[in-house]
């Protein structure tokens, strides 16, 4: 089963993604980019709020989008945001020069880090395997791109499937994200990641309006049961 990641930005949004069947919040801002952070205060506000309701269910947040070389600056949000009660959080690595050392310096981070690997322009095979040997508990590939490109546009079915196979063969959770929405679902399913992250598909009109509950309760539905059959 591939468990469904709900992005969400306020404590309304992350208790109605909740009680809709996600298995895991994300904590994020879209108009503040990608990767987007939520305020501090808010973030405990909204992690607060879950434990009081969903006590064991995982909350991650992202630090915001930083260069892959701002490495105290990235120290400094991954400490923050990980002292707000999530139990994940989330950075984003460009691919480029900067990209391997930006994955070792979070592996020592006293935080659960997921590098979320964007993918836009590709990934190197490389820099998955230097990602695998480092002990994170989950790896992301998702776009910085949210103009109509999905992940499958930049990494072809074929590709993801090995990284993924690299990942889980290291112990850790596959994850994928990046503009996908109901088009994309057979490729989904394919794929079979740990985890798929939405923000567009869930929401009323756009990424930067209000999540639909509704949206929610049917990705969750179509993510944790298989296709019918032709013959059912």
């Amino acid at each position: 089963m591939t468990a469904l990641l709900a992005s969400v930005r306020s404590t309304e949004e992350a208790l109605d993604a909740a009680a809709a069947g996600a298995d895991l919040i994300d904590l994020k801002e879209p108009l503040e980019g990608a990767l987007g952070g939520v305020r501090t205060d808010d973030l405990w506000r909204i992690a607060h709020a879950l434990r009081a309701r969903y006590p064991v269910k995982p909350i991650s947040a992202t630090i915001g989008d930083l260069p892959p070389d701002a490495l105290d600056t990235i120290a400094a949000r991954v400490a923050e945001v990980g002292d707000a009660g999530v139990d994940f959080v989330k950075v984003g690595v460009m691919p480029g020069p900067h990209a391997r050392a930006c994955l070792t310096h979070l592996a020592g981070l006293d935080a659960t880090v997921l590098p979320v690997l964007l993918s836009d322009d590709g990934i190197d095979a490389s820099l998955v395997d230097h990602a695998a040997t480092l002990g994170f508990e989950g790896i992301v590939f998702d776009t910085a791109g949210k103009m109509g490109r999905t992940l499958f546009d930049c990494i072809d079915g074929a590709t993801l499937a090995r990284y993924i196979a690299t990942i889980r063969a290291s112990g850790a959770m596959a994850c994928i994200a990046g503009s996908l929405g109901w088009p994309q679902l057979d490729q989904i399913r394919t794929l079979a990641p740990d985890v798929a992250g939405f923000r567009t598909a869930l929401c009323e009109n756009g990424r930067t309006s209000r999540l639909d509950p509704r949206r929610v309760a049917q990705w969750a539905d179509a993510l944790h049961h298989a296709a019918p059959s032709a013959a059912a």
